[in-house]
């Protein structure tokens, strides 16, 4: 399982932002910026082997909210 920090070469799966969020399935990962992420968890949640959520570092380094 990958639990590398995110950098700005990884790319939301969804849009091609930069990504913030991966979550490990049993077979592969996905990436998510912090919207899709919200958007999906209810779809991965349940079915995802580990969360590695970095919006944390969206915050702190572009002041979103």
């Amino acid at each position: 399982m990958t639990t590398e920090p995110l950098t700005a070469a990884d790319r939301c799966d969804r849009c091609g932002a930069q990504a913030y969020v991966r979550v490990v399935l049993p077979v592969g990962e996905l990436l998510f910026c912090g919207h899709h992420a919200r958007a999906h968890a209810d779809a991965y949640t349940d079915v995802a082997v580990h969360v590695q959520d970095e919006t944390d570092r969206l915050h702190a380094e572009h002041g979103a909210r």
